[in-house]
């Protein structure tokens, strides 16, 4: 029995050995395999194509293209066109990045600071639109506007250079801004200010401007803003504006602006706005309801109709102007290159509430620096 079991525990033993040999041969297969050197490591690895190979010329569908496989390595036509959009695309890249130069260079002398703040919101938007009304040939007119928003080592504190004073353009205008051409618009000249950024408590955001009208003689002005937004349910958000300024030469006024929005499914949005401004020279409040209705079509276009009415104090409480516009907004070229077709119908008192009917095309440009380019 001894002699039998003694046997038996060799014999284990030599298994075991055999055992633990065979385990560190599968242990050594395993390490040299990528990808399954432990147990938590996956047993599979699939690599994903890289995006270069996928998206070369030959892996492409003939569908993707909009010309003939023999036309495949053509050269391009010269043409009117392309040079044009050649020389666009060659625009934007130099002046986006001559924006953005200014911008740094005027935040590291103003601040003192070697490093300049990435956003700057400084932007340069050209254009050029026509607007063709009743009995009235379309007229090509350019656009313009800029603004230089300077970001200082003090964080609440910036620099605003504006192409025009918001505060200066006369309500009903503002609220129509789309459908007006330049030479529509009210000539306010440029601004320059410092900024001052605040809080009350944790909801109301202050900013109080001090600066002058870049004009001679200059015109020194103050302006304060408040806002608050909130959301008292699921559906709605509300959002309040007042506006206190004060202009050397034009005197005071104040605005007072509300807004409520939610989505109305189908990917509308909807916005409802009211508006009273002081017109201090005229002494009467000028008053505006607007409906405005917005939807995104796909990531190239959006649509916006809108309806609204205006209306003043003086001689009495009274509308002014009925109307309605429906903006369509499309992206022709990355991030920067837009077009706009807005058709609109006014129905002004002046003219006895008559129908006052336009259509106004326009090419917008939008050139804008950042630190890290979004393409």
């Amino acid at each position: 029995m001894r002699r039998y079991t003694s046997s038996l525990w060799w014999r284990l033993t030599a298994d075991v050995r055999y055992l633990r040999t065979i385990l560190r041969v599968c242990a050594a297969l395993l390490a040299a395999v990528p990808g399954m050197s432990t147990a938590q490591d996956r047993l599979l690895t699939i690599t994903d194509p890289v995006a270069k190979d996928v998206l070369i010329p030959e892996n492409l569908p003939p569908s993707f293209f909009t010309f003939s496989p023999d036309e495949f390595w053509a050269e391009p036509n010269d043409s009117y066109w392309l040079r044009f959009s050649n020389w666009v695309l060659t625009q934007e890249r130099s002046h986006s990045d001559r924006v953005q130069a200014l911008g740094e260079w005027a935040d590291r002398t103003l601040s003192g600071s070697t490093q300049a703040l990435p956003d700057n919101e400084s932007y340069l938007r050209v254009g050029f639109a026509t607007e063709s009304e009743y009995g009235d040939p379309a007229q090509f007119d350019p656009e313009a506007r800029f603004r230089l928003d300077i970001p200082t080592t003090e964080e609440k504190l910036r620099l605003v250079i504006e192409s025009e004073s918001d505060e200066l353009i006369p309500l009903s205008e503002r609220r129509r801004s789309r459908q007006l051409t330049e030479d529509e618009r009210t000539d306010t000249q440029a601004t320059g200010a410092f900024r001052f950024l605040s809080t009350v408590g944790d909801a109301i955001n202050l900013s109080n401007d001090l600066g002058v009208r870049l004009r001679l003689p200059p015109d020194a002005f103050w302006r304060a803003k408040a806002e608050k937004s909130w959301q008292p349910g699921e559906d709605w958000r509300l959002a309040v504006e007042q506006r206190v300024y004060y202009f050397h030469q034009d005197g005071w006024g104040t605005r007072s602006w509300f807004g409520a929005g939610r989505s109305l499914g189908n990917g509308w949005n909807t916005l409802i706005s009211s508006e009273v401004e002081w017109v201090h020279d005229e002494r009467k409040f000028e008053l505006s309801q607007t409906a405005n209705f917005y939807k995104r079509l796909n990531n190239r276009s959006t649509i916006n109709p809108r309806v609204g009415v205006l209306g003043e104090s003086q001689p009495s409480w009274r509308p002014t102007s009925y109307f309605t516009d429906v903006t369509y907004r499309y992206r022709l070229h990355s991030d920067w290159l837009y077009g706009e077709i807005i058709p609109a119908l006014e129905f002004p008192r002046d003219e006895s509430f008559k129908d006052r009917g336009s259509l106004v095309l326009r090419i917008e440009l939008y050139f804008s620096g950042s630190i890290e380019r979004p393409y």
